[in-house]
């Protein structure tokens, strides 16, 4: 047995998500690996090792243990892989590019709520906004399927990136895409904040207006214009890349988080949009945890429309591959109830799915335990929606 580098393992491409599950849920349930990975002597994998490979390589170790000509038996955690190196970080955040930036930024920080704390239930939340780009969770997104693109697809060819976003997928992809040389363009479905024309401007992306009411209706107007203009349509809502970046640093970090202080979640709470944290999360610490913890989604009440959410109905797709133990309908007066709360009473600048979120967890009976609410944005986007409240 050797172990080496995971980039020096010659592998075909990533199959689909979907593919790899079940190997992933194995690894974080046992917390370890067993038997080593088959490669011949110029590290090329074996095809039999192709989805246990992909699904260390998806959760993030940085060491493989490999050996040639048989499968050996082994006991190595995955600490010892290197699965906890994601959480190292530069503490006087000195960046050469973006993704130094971004990283630098991580983990994000876990705040106790001490107006929506008592003494059954104590309430913390994972504070998204402080990612640096747009102030959101989707700058992990953004910046993991920009570098997972042409990590994966060295033969891209083009330099446009063409994305549906509610704004701030489009300010993640307008800020990353320098560090990449990339032109962007991003679709705004009529129904968006008027200021988010002018932000992702300013970011040097050209912004289309489109006719319709959500973000996901406009995925085939933008998948025809990337096809004529042979651009890429980076597709957040089918990107796997998605889901990965939240599997292996948002969740990853949530539970080392936890961990520092001696606490393990009973209950976790999260908007949903692409579903991509939700289902990552609820996949990380389901299959950690054996199911004792219990994941909460919160989607727009029918008829109603809160920027960057949407309802399960609408088309997700990761959402159907974990368990998510309820759905929680919210008003968009019950966001800016919960936004107004908790500004006020925390003074945390937190957005409307935020909102929603703080609105989904007093919808919701107490339990003895610790319960956590992912906040993915910030408010400073929403003053339209604001003003009139």
């Amino acid at each position: 047995m050797k172990l080496v580098s995971i980039e020096d393992v010659k592998s075909p491409p990533r199959p689909p998500i979907e593919e790899l599950l079940d190997e992933a849920a194995k690894l974080l349930r046992l917390g370890r690996v067993t038997e080593t990975v088959l490669v011949d002597e110029e590290y090329n994998l074996c095809m039999e090792d192709y989805r246990r490979f992909h699904a260390l390589k998806i959760l993030g170790v940085r060491y493989i243990p490999v050996s040639v000509g048989s499968n050996e038996d082994i006991d190595l955690t995955l600490e010892e892989l290197g699965f906890d190196k994601d959480l190292e970080y530069n503490p006087l955040r000195v960046c050469r590019n973006h993704s130094e930036l971004i990283k630098s930024c991580w983990p994000t920080p876990v705040i106790r709520l001490n107006s929506l704390s008592n003494s059954l239930c104590d309430v913390w939340a994972k504070l998204e906004y402080l990612n640096p780009f747009s102030n959101s969770i989707k700058d992990r997104i953004g910046w993991y399927m920009v570098t997972d693109a042409f990590e994966n697809n060295p033969k891209l060819d083009t330099r446009l990136i063409y994305e549906a976003s509610s704004t701030n997928t489009g300010i993640a992809l307008a800020c990353i895409g320098k560090s990449f040389n990339l032109k962007i363009r991003i679709y705004l479905p009529q129904t968006v904040q008027r200021c988010s024309d002018t932000y992702i401007r300013l970011l040097g992306s050209e912004v289309v207006r489109v006719p319709e009411q959500l973000t996901i209706q406009a995925i085939n107007r933008v998948r025809q214009d990337s096809i004529r203009d042979n651009a890429l349509h980076i597709n957040q809502f089918e990107n796997d890349a998605n889901f990965i970046s939240h599997l292996r640093f948002t969740s990853k970090e949530l539970d080392y988080q936890l961990k520092s202080i001696n606490l393990r979640p009973r209950r976790i709470i999260c908007a949903l949009g692409t579903s991509g944290h939700a289902s990552a999360i609820s996949f990380y610490f389901k299959s950690r945890y054996e199911d004792k913890v219990e994941i909460i989604g919160v989607q727009p009440a029918k008829d109603e429309t809160i920027p960057g959410m949407r309802r399960v109905e609408t088309g997700m797709k990761w959402i159907h591959y974990v368990k998510i133990d309820e759905v929680i309908d919210v008003t968009r007066r019950e966001a800016i109830e919960g936004l107004a709360k908790v500004a006020s009473m925390e003074g945390l600048p937190i957005g409307l799915s935020s909102g929603a979120v703080v609105a989904g967890l007093e919808k919701l009976s107490n339990i003895d335990g610790v319960s956590i609410l992912i906040f993915p944005d910030h408010f400073y986007k929403y003053v339209e929606v604001l003003a009139n409240y």
